[in-house]
């Protein structure tokens, strides 16, 4: 497969590929190298754990975790949301960039082209071909992930609507010492003379070694402030939060941008795909467009997974675009819905707040929402079946289509695991079992539901492991659940009912599917035991061959 930007998506999807075991190739423009800059993100933990188990190990340890968030406005605290050091982690652009390629460089299904510009494409019913400044490269698929500038989607003759400026930030990163280590603030309508020119809110975020993130938000159509305006904005925020001194600081970096919100028409055209900023741009209100980016990765590398090594038709690839793009829509709704009532337009509208939509109190929770990753701005989405994504908050746990939370998991040799670090390879058979983790593997793997259960797993028609947890929210014992491989739930079945488990696998697939022979990739895994099902992971039991294995027809037989 053809991967058109060597940004953090492209990136991420070759190592989400490769953990598939499915081969890559990465052309991008630029040369390779990752200076030092001023950008940089939040990501979620379902994000985090995305790029853990690809590759990235020392995500963490390059990042920032946070203690709270507070959100104030002149100098009154609306909001505190105490957090624990795994719910959101803060990130250096250039430290995420060299991360991944020290990832990629370590595998051997990802081979990375620079200095080689995307200029044309063709595609037909059985492969892309794209033509390079170095040369022609052919390949079963091309996913653009090359910016919003994106070669790809203009090749494809897709429009890029939406808003040219929703919002308007003046950027700096510092190293200082503020009074509230650790913590990140969101500073509304400060005091006069204590945001700089013009400023109607301060962010306030820290970054690993004592660097700290600082963003104004500026009105929209205002010009870039000048450099003696940004140290009149930078001097009058340190001294507003340090009793009105101005403390030691090293200015790193500074930046001028508009927030930009966009989205592509399609996300798919026959074997092209688009993801991350090619596909779409947000990040009005404190919402992350990397994180969206990362989760169009993780959706689109095990369909691109499956459909490679012959387990799922093509049609499973038309799901990429109704989940993804329906889950931006969903997410760009609620910023639309969210902005009359935290940024009114005028003076005007701004004194009629409280009297039209409520105080900014009440709404406080919508200013946080974009950057911890919660509620209607930030949860991670949920793509129930047959129906239009939805936003994780108003679903319970058990509902098919939401992101299933970490949990602790039990192997089928006894091992214990996070849930999180078993996702990416296969399908995940998880019984609800509650004791296991008192017993030793060997008294509870042939008691009860589990022989019957480890069959039907085995006869599953494509990459499986079968797991057990002690507890489930929400699911009563000996309740099943079957997950996708990026962590989103297929259903929740009480018992073990093989044919029931096997529908949903087969749905969970886009059907039984007479498919074409597999490719040996599925069952030829390395000698390391990576792949699909080789690593002791429970595999599919027929090397990804369609239809019933003979396991699975005893099971059938013994039911009827």
């Amino acid at each position: 497969m053809i991967i058109a930007g060597a940004g953090p998506v492209g990136l991420a999807l070759a190592l989400a590929l490769a953990r598939h075991q499915v081969p890559t190739i990465v052309v991008d423009e630029g040369s390779g190298v990752c200076p030092e800059g001023s950008r940089s993100t939040v990501l979620r933990a379902d994000t985090v754990g995305f790029l853990q188990r690809i590759g990235y190990t020392r995500v963490v340890a390059d990042g920032r975790g946070w203690t709270a968030w507070r959100t104030l406005r002149r100098n009154r605290e609306l909001l505190a949301v105490p957090l624990q050091p795994d719910d959101v982690l803060h990130l250096a652009h250039h430290r995420l960039l060299r991360g991944l390629r020290d990832a990629v460089s370590a595998t051997p299904l990802v081979q990375l082209i620079t200095d080689s510009a995307v200029l044309e494409l063709e595609h037909d019913a059985d492969s892309v071909s794209v033509h390079t400044e170095q040369t022609w490269l052919r390949g079963s698929h091309l996913v653009g992930c090359d910016g919003p500038r994106s070669t790809v989607r203009k090749r494809l003759g897709l429009r890029f609507p939406g808003r040219a400026a929703a919002d308007h930030y003046a950027l700096a990163t510092v190293r200082a010492d503020l009074p509230f280590p650790g913590e990140a603030q969101l500073h509304r309508d400060p005091p006069r003379g204590s945001g700089g020119p013009g400023a109607r809110e301060v962010t306030a975020r820290p970054l690993p070694d004592g660097v700290w993130r600082l963003d104004w938000r500026l009105p929209t159509r205002a010009p870039a402030l000048t450099p003696d305006q940004l140290i009149e904005q930078l001097r009058a925020s340190l001294s507003a939060w340090n009793g009105g001194t101005v403390p030691p600081y090293e200015l790193i970096s500074n930046a001028d941008y508009v927030v930009q919100q966009r989205l592509s028409t399609r996300f798919q055209v026959g074997r092209v795909f688009l993801a991350g900023d090619a596909a779409h741009v947000l990040g009005a209100l404190g919402m992350q467009n990397l994180d969206e980016g990362l989760r169009d990765a993780d959706n689109l590398a095990w369909k691109l997974g499956l459909v490679w090594h012959g387990c799922a038709p093509e049609q499973l690839l038309t799901t990429y675009q109704q989940e993804r793009r329906g889950a931006v829509i969903a997410r760009l709704r609620a910023v639309d819905q969210a902005m009359p009532l935290l940024q009114p337009s005028t003076p005007l509208l701004e004194a009629r707040r409280s009297i039209l939509s409520g105080s900014l109190r009440r709404n406080a929770p919508l200013l946080s929402d974009g950057s911890l990753g919660t509620g209607r701005l930030g949860g991670a989405p949920a793509y129930p079946e047959r129906s239009r994504p939805a936003l994780t908050p108003a679903l319970a746990p058990t509902s098919p289509g939401v992101l299933v939370p970490d949990f602790t998991v039990v192997t089928a040799d006894g091992t214990k695991d996070r849930l999180r670090a078993r996702l990416g390879r296969g399908f995940l058979v998880v019984l609800v079992a509650p004791g296991t983790g008192v017993w030793a593997s060997e008294h509870w793997l042939g008691a009860g539901l589990m022989p019957q259960l480890t069959e039907a797993t085995e006869a599953l028609p494509l990459p499986a492991e079968l797991l057990v947890t002690e507890a489930y929210p929400g699911a009563a014992p000996h309740t099943v659940l079957l997950i996708r491989p990026d962590g989103h739930l297929v259903a929740a079945l009480h018992g073990c009912r093989p044919e029931e488990l096997y529908d949903l696998a087969d749905r969970a697939r886009s059907g039984p599917a007479d498919l074409p022979a597999p490719r040996g990739g599925t069952a030829d895994a390395d000698e390391s035991g990576e792949g699909n099902g080789s690593d002791g992971s429970g595999g599919s039991g027929d090397g990804g061959t369609s239809g019933r294995t003979p396991a699975r027809e005893r099971l059938s037989a013994g039911r009827a």
